[in-house]
């Protein structure tokens, strides 16, 4: 029987965090945010108290990009989230870890909805606190992360998931063997550098990346154009080169997506890219994802992100033409655990559906370790990563720290040019030490004492209260 536990204690910081270049993605360009902590205490029947944590950068207008909403707004609901989360989480009792989920995101979801949150950001708080409770979990029981959820530690079972039962998911999680390696997916953001020094085949930009990921702007004219540069300067790699696309919701409706795929099918300029395309990401907005049977479009592989906000999403989305779902640990583990175990059963059967890896900017630390050990055991061989290419190194994150992050893991870290960095390997990141430590893919927590408690919201006005 996975052990019980009873949440004692929750609580958030924050740290500035500076990038090194713009990152347009969607309808925002990011040149700082800030990364948040969570620290929980937990109590563990018949083996004591442990602490855990997790951190996820605080990513503005992704979760929620509703226009009305400013930037700050919408870092104030994914705050609401985690504080909403946080009373839910602290009720008395013990339940297993995937128990005390299951139990709270449903009054989580209806309590955002009550003040105008929507789903994607109301799952944001609970994902948070679920990581950290994991990582008391397995310090407690001893084990490290692939140990613990290949004996499903953490009790994850179909109550959530009517279309699995518990065996099925039991047996994926048993089956599972961890990656060694994880190749990287170079994101290319719509303002990054695309010829020459800086570019897109610079190796002292893309890391050796033989994935990549290509961001658009929903104007398949402009997108198409892009795409021929950036084919064009990425066919000089002495290596073969495989992409996916992103568009961020940013594409209006099934037309404008159409006006794209057709130049992709018929554009010889595109052939480069084209013909080496693994799928297509989230194109057109969450709501009109929805509403619109992919039809004939559904040759290609799409696969959703941004309309990943409950845990029917993807068999919704499969009925409409979609063959993929992205894993981000800051949209929930047990999602992607669920989602993946859901790709495999569905391909068994014959199809050809998948889990993908994304990255909303996952730092270095405990934020790219979790979503690494994640996508390592659940078997995404290749996986988007920006955080090394939009920040310097752990940024502001005191020297002893980052040096103490580069002791424990000197397979993911390395020194170069005064600070610690992302160390990659012929384009791939390694999982050794995150599989040696025991707790969620991390010896060590970072220095709570260098931190500053994480912001409150700002409480929105009322259009009763304005007038």
């Amino acid at each position: 029987m996975p052990p019980r536990l009873r949440v004692n204690d929750i609580a958030f910081f924050e740290r500035p965090l500076p990038f090194v270049r713009p990152f347009r993605f969607g309808a925002v360009t990011i040149t700082a945010s800030t990364q948040l902590f969570v620290r929980v205490e937990i109590e563990v029947e018949g083996k004591g108290r442990a602490t855990g944590a997790s951190a996820e950068m605080l990513a503005p207008k992704w979760f929620d990009k509703r226009p009305h909403l400013t930037e700050a707004q919408s870092l104030d609901g994914l705050r609401r989230s985690l504080a909403i989360a946080r009373e839910l989480y602290l009720a008395k009792g013990f339940d297993t870890a995937f128990g005390r989920h299951a139990k709270c995101i449903g009054p989580q979801v209806a309590a955002c909805a009550a003040e105008d949150i929507p789903p994607l950001t109301a799952g944001f708080g609970p994902a948070e606190i679920d990581k950290a409770i994991l990582d008391a979990l397995l310090r407690a029981a001893g084990v490290n992360f692939f140990e613990g959820m290949a004996g499903n530690i953490a009790g994850i079972d179909a109550r959530l998931t009517p279309d699995l039962d518990d065996a099925v998911i039991a047996r994926f999680l048993s089956t599972r063997r961890r990656l060694d390696r994880v190749a990287i997916r170079h994101t290319v953001g719509m303002d990054d550098t695309v010829e020459g020094d800086g570019g897109v085949a610079d190796p002292n930009e893309n890391a050796d990346a033989r994935y990549f990921k290509l961001k658009l702007n929903g104007d398949p004219a402009h997108d198409a154009a892009r795409l021929a540069r950036i084919g064009r300067e990425l066919a000089r790699l002495p290596y073969a080169t495989k992409f996916t696309l992103d568009a961020n919701e940013q594409y209006a409706d099934l037309a404008a997506l159409s006006a794209l795929v057709d130049r992709l099918d018929h554009d010889a300029a595109l052939r480069p890219i084209a013909a080496n395309l693994l799928y297509i990401e989230q194109p057109m907005p969450r709501d009109i994802t929805k509403a619109s049977p992919l039809g004939g479009l559904a040759t290609r592989s799409f696969i959703i992100d941004e309309a990943d906000d409950s845990y029917d999403a993807f068999p919704q989305a499969r009925a409409l033409g979609y063959r993929g779902i992205s894993s981000k640990s800051c949209k929930g583990i047990y999602k992607s655990v669920i989602n993946a175990t859901r790709a495999a059963a569905w391909s068994a059967d014959g199809g050809e559906y998948f889990i993908s890896g994304e990255d909303l900017t996952c730092q270095a630390g405990l934020g790219v370790q979790q979503d690494l050990a994640l996508g390592a055991l659940i078997g995404v061989a290749h996986a988007e990563r920006n955080g090394h290419h939009y920040v310097d190194g752990f940024a502001d994150t005191p020297a002893d720290e980052a040096d103490a992050f580069l002791t424990a893991h000197p397979d993911l870290y390395m020194r170069d040019g005064g600070k610690v960095r992302l160390a990659i390997h012929d384009g791939d990141l390694l999982t050794g030490s995150i599989a040696a430590a025991s707790g969620f893919a991390s010896s060590i927590h970072p220095d709570w004492s260098t931190m500053q408690p994480l912001k409150r919201p700002t409480p929105r006005v009322s259009q009763e209260q304005t007038i």
